[in-house]
């Protein structure tokens, strides 16, 4: 039945309960509930009356109630359709852990058609916002970057220039690049660097991604335009120790562990999360680019393996602190570290003379500290603070002066010859190793105070801060000894006011930000004065701009299955440090006058379910939405196929408007099979030196698919084995904008439509504790692209092992 109607059934059945002891002193009950086949329960009530504590059980059956006054306490857990069933548990210590066998299984079929109530993730998305939250639970244990669950989330589109390592941008309904702000845990992830990123962070550390499109709520605090895509990292606060390892194709190996220990007597907590990523990245590629070249300059198409893009990341975060304690639901204070290495096979584009042995290096170093406590002081007053304070680095390497064919050889001249560089590096503009230090540090503070249950207030305030130094050993001493600064110094403030109505049928939430930025880039120049003499002068360019936004989000439930939701934001995007500082190890050259771009951002939104007939449960939700953008920031848009192919340089491309649809379906059957499948659709016009152009390097038309069947007691009885199947598509899209019919070479700038379709089965050992899988990504070997010529990896085959201790 209705998990709402399950809760109002328990409220009118329960017996009276056993009254608490009266001291102070509470404790929290947690534990797991079985079927009685030992399945775990999945989206069962359990519940208390006094005081009222409700919650749900998770997919393994795991289910925590808090705040339990010592002394006995009844609960009782309520499964779909089934009677009541109660037990007597006594809270006498703060973590309190219980197993129950339920007296049925799941297996039995019910008659009427059930409307479920609402999870967590349901109720972020049916707030107002358009968001999607995504589960990582599935994916952790399967061979599944987060880059790649994200792909399959209707309306985001992963933009990848290659394989595990390389440069992976974001696009949400049309929007792209910086405009789409990544968050982890609160805290902008550029803090961290590009060794600890969603490249890198296996989903077995992630407790789920919340995407944001078009409009962010103000607790997020940042100058996202196109949206925001939140990693919320594991915070639960019990025992238990995960470790994973995966090998396949091209000899990637892919580990992490987390654990995490907690004192049940005094709340001492310590976590760890380590991760360590390879990959030779020696993937076939083919295509235009992709060439020999002979004696008079003969040209000869060839299929090659890339032999210069090995990547390489380990990392982790080690917190200590107390958890769930009386003045602190979180303390914990620790240290980020991670380091990686990345080979550089091309510039910006696949070129017919590849790199060799041009390869970046960046590593980082924070601290971390995060505090969280609800009902602090009086009772709905939470806070939040989380914040880090740290050192990143990054070295650009380029001295071979050789060049080089995809065949991994030397490249030779019309006559013959091996030849060399005259500029004595891979990429045009000389040798070098030029080195990046920055000082980084970011705090994210939030305070809400609930007024009612109907009323709340919510402020935010986020600080960014990046000081950063370039140098390059190969330059001489005494350019060396005036190094160039480049800082950036960002605030952002939100107020937002919460306001639930009509029986909790009306949810509003209405914001206003604050944006200031400055931006200060200083090199120091030999000058001679008036009279001959050389002399030092700072060439200063600093930029100090202050914006306002606001929006509201807001949702009507019109019947139990059917809610409208809209929402709408002025949007405002402050430059970046890459945009306006460049950087050498990404190919981008510095624009220091570009400007901030604006969007009044739309969203309309219906979801109609779920619903469930007997063993059937489907969901189905839609968006339609409109950017109205301001000085878009992207690449030059072209009009020309003679572009620069290794450098890059960020613009201000021109005005214009993004409208479209996204949908998705979600249907489950017994809980046993599921299916999930969206598209999206938009247009996107830029009008640039009066003309309006269909923005180029943009995919306008996806689709994604996912199935899983999952099969019980196999070869073991208690075992389980899921089989996945997913599908990615992507119409065709240019690079360059149309040149008009005839036109001979643009063809080249095309990008092929594609469909990628991958397989993977993972396989649940009885025990619960060890899981094998095994993937095939691409399975019938299509061509991949993304921008020009970048090929992304053919058909591979990983196998990886899952082990997990959820008490020791």
């Amino acid at each position: 039945m209705l998990k709402i109607v399950s809760v109002l059934s328990l409220l009118l059945t329960f017996p009276v309960f056993s009254q608490a002891s009266e001291e102070i002193e509470t404790g929290t009950i947690s534990g797991v509930i079985y079927f009685k086949n030992g399945i775990p329960v999945a989206e069962a009530s359990v519940f208390t009356e006094k005081p009222i504590q409700h919650s749900y059980t998770n997919s393994k059956g795991y289910f925590t109630l808090n705040n339990l006054g010592y002394g006995t306490h009844k609960i009782a857990i309520k499964y779909y359709g089934k009677d009541i069933e109660y037990i007597t548990v006594k809270v006498s210590k703060k973590n309190t852990k219980i197993k129950h066998t339920l007296s049925y299984n799941e297996d039995n079929e019910l008659n009427e058609v059930l409307l479920n109530g609402k999870t967590k993730e349901t109720q972020i998305e049916t707030q107002g916002f358009a968001v999607n939250v995504v589960k990582t639970e599935e994916a952790s244990i399967r061979n599944i970057q987060t880059n790649e669950l994200l792909n399959t989330t209707v309306g985001v589109k992963i933009r990848q220039n290659g394989g595990l390592g390389s440069d992976v941008s974001y696009s949400l309904n049309g929007l792209s690049g910086s405009a789409v702000r990544i968050f982890i845990d609160g805290i902008p992830s550029s803090m961290y660097g590009s060794s600890f990123n969603l490249n890198s962070i296996p989903p077995s550390m992630i407790k789920n991604i919340e995407v944001y499109k078009g409009v962010v709520p103000g607790h997020l605090a940042d100058d996202a335009l196109g949206g925001a895509i939140n990693v919320v990292l594991k915070d639960n606060a019990k025992t238990n120790l995960n470790a994973s390892v995966s090998y396949g194709s091209f000899n990637t190996l892919q580990a992490s562990i987390n654990g995490l220990y907690r004192s049940n007597n005094s709340g001492f907590t310590v976590k760890t999360s380590l991760f360590h990523n390879y990959s030779d990245n020696d993937y076939k590629v083919s295509g235009r680019s992709v060439v020999v070249t002979g004696l008079g300059g003969v040209q000869t198409p060839i299929t090659a393996r890339r032999f210069n893009d090995a990547y390489r990341s380990t990392g982790g975060m080690a917190q200590i602190g107390f958890t769930n304690v009386e003045w602190a639901d979180q303390f914990l204070v620790g240290v980020t570290g991670s380091d990686d290495y990345k080979e550089v096979q091309h510039g910006a584009f696949m070129t017919i003379t590849p790199y060799k042995d041009r390869f970046l290096e960046s590593n980082a170093l924070l601290a971390n500290f995060i505090y969280k406590k609800n009902d602090l002081f009086t009772k709905g007053l939470d806070v939040t603070i989380n914040g880090v304070y740290g050192k990143r680095n990054r070295t650009v390497n380029d001295t071979v002066s050789w060049a080089y064919s995809w065949n991994g050889d030397r490249a030779i001249d019309f006559r013959g010859d091996e030849y060399q560089y005259t500029w004595r590096s891979q990429q045009e503009g000389g040798p070098t190793l030029a080195k990046i230090k920055r000082d980084v540090s970011s705090i994210r503070t939030g305070i809400s105070y609930a007024i009612n249950k109907n009323n709340k207030i919510v402020a935010n305030h986020i600080y960014s801060g990046i000081d950063r130094e370039d140098s390059d050993e190969l330059r001489s001493v005494l350019e060396n000894t005036f190094k160039g600064t480049r800082n950036l110094h960002k605030n952002i403030y939100s107020l937002s006011y919460e306001l639930s109505a009509v029986n909790n049928k009306l949810k509003a939430n209405v914001f206003g930000k604050l944006y200031q930025q400055k931006t200060e880039n200083i090199d120091p120049e030999i000058q001679e004065d008036s009279n001959g003499n050389a002399t030092v002068v700072d060439e200063i360019t600093v930029s100090d701009v202050e914006h306002t936004g606001y929006g509201f989000a807001t949702s009507y439930t019109i019947t139990p299955t059917i809610t409208v939701l809209a929402s709408a934001e002025k949007a405002i995007r402050l430059p970046n440090e890459t945009e306006v500082f460049g950087d050498d190890g990404d190919n981008v050259v510095a624009n220091t006058s570009i400007n901030p771009e604006q969007s009044n951002n739309y969203n309309l939104g219906f979801r109609f379910g779920s619903f469930q007939v007997k063993k059937h449960n489907f969901t189905v939700a839609t968006n339609l939405f409109s950017r109205n953008i301001k000085d878009r920031i992207g690449l030059p848009i072209e009009t020309s196929l003679n572009i620069d192919d290794e450098l890059i340089v960020y613009v201000n491309q021109g005005s214009g408007t993004s409208k479209g649809i996204d949908a998705q379906l979600n249907y489950t059957f017994n809980n046993n099979f599921n299916l999930n499948f969206n598209a999206s659709t938009f247009k996107l016009n830029i009008e640039s030196n009066g003309i309006d152009i269909a923005v180029p390097n943009t995919p306008f038309f996806t689709m994604n698919g996912n199935v899983r069947y999952a099969f019980k007691n196999v070869i073991q009885q208690k075992s389980r084995l899921n089989l996945f199947y997913t599908m990615y598509f992507t119409d065709e899209f240019s690079y360059l904008p149309p040149q008009g019919k005839n036109t001979v070479g643009d063809e080249f700038f095309k990008v092929p439509a594609q469909l990628v379709q991958d397989f993977g089965l993972s396989y649940v050992f009885p025990n619960k504790k060890l899981i094998a899988s095994f993937d095939i990504k691409n399975i019938f070997d299509e061509p991949v692209y993304d921008n020009l010529s970048v090929q992304k990896p053919g058909r591979a085959f990983y196998f990886k092992l899952n082990y997990t201790i959820n008490k020791f």
